[in-house]
């Protein structure tokens, strides 16, 4: 496995900042974000990444597909394959799919007086429906879906996948070249089945991102991912565990950090770089 830094650690750095950034500190792989690939232009960010003969890691992020009401559906299948396409013009090795939180509740935002809805099964019912329709679309795009379990705290907003046993539960009806799994330390460390569902996840892992659990919280828990050994996560066995479940990808490093994405994005990097070094692999 190798180092990638994950766009959003350096969140002030566009797509060719970050480009340039990686081939500075000698990282071989880069996850990227839709809203700066956006920014950059698709043609342009893919030119950037190949001419510096870097890998895409990831391509962040598709999913939100639990939106009520038939229109907003069908627009979330539209965005999504969308960025199946912009993953399959990348070269990423997964599209990350964050799969949405109760219908009508929105990240960030207080409760509407209507249209939400409280039935997390059927929310669930629904990511299971548009994988039907977008495994298929990956597929033959040669892209991997890579279903990315949060932290039961945004359960409610972000994501009705919890735990990795819920992920590869939705993986199994599909080839693991088609749709696979995240395993994300901040999300997943608390699980009492994780390393056994990291066993089970076998090769479907398509992505193993780190970052650590700081302890308090911030009020804005968006924001609680720090810096590798800042916080109360063991990397060692996670990653020895994943490690043997066969997964040889990229290593992201993400983080939602306020006082990280103010600091200078170099500093940033090479403090990644160590850590990843002594902390998550123990070299």
């Amino acid at each position: 496995m190798s180092l990638s830094l994950n766009q959003r650690t350096t969140k002030r750095w566009s797509v060719a900042e970050a480009v340039d950034g990686c081939v500075r500190h000698g990282l071989e792989a880069v996850g990227l974000w839709r809203e700066e690939v956006a920014e950059q232009g698709l043609a342009e960010s893919v030119k950037l990444v190949r001419d510096a003969g870097l890998r895409v890691s990831s391509l962040c992020r598709g999913g939100f597909l639990t939106a009520p009401g038939g229109p907003a559906r069908q627009a979330a299948l539209d965005d999504n394959r969308r960025a199946i396409d912009e993953a399959a013009e990348l070269g990423a090795a997964c599209l990350v799919m964050v799969v949405g939180g109760l219908p009508g509740v929105r990240p960030g935002e207080p409760l509407s007086d209507s249209g939400v809805s409280r039935d997390l099964a059927g929310a669930r019912g629904q990511v299971a429906e548009a994988l039907e329709v977008l495994a298929q679309y990956a597929g033959e795009r040669g892209v991997k879906l890579a279903l990315e379990p949060l932290h039961p705290m945004y359960c409610a907003d972000r994501a009705v996948l919890s735990t990795l046993a819920q992920a590869v539960d939705l993986c199994l009806p599909y080839p693991e070249e088609q749709v696979g799994v995240v395993v994300d330390t901040f999300h997943v460390w608390w699980d009492p089945r994780l390393f056994e569902e990291i066993a089970r996840a076998g090769r479907r892992i398509a992505s193993y991102q780190v970052c650590d659990f700081l302890q308090p919280l911030p009020a804005d828990v968006l924001l609680g991912r720090g810096m590798m050994g800042d916080g109360v996560i063991d990397f060692a066995p996670i990653t020895r565990a994943v490690t043997e479940a066969g997964y040889t990808g990229d290593v992201e490093v993400e983080i939602f950090n306020a006082d990280i994405w103010a600091a200078d994005p170099d500093e940033v990097v090479a403090t990644m770089k160590r850590r990843y070094a002594e902390v998550v692999t123990g070299d």
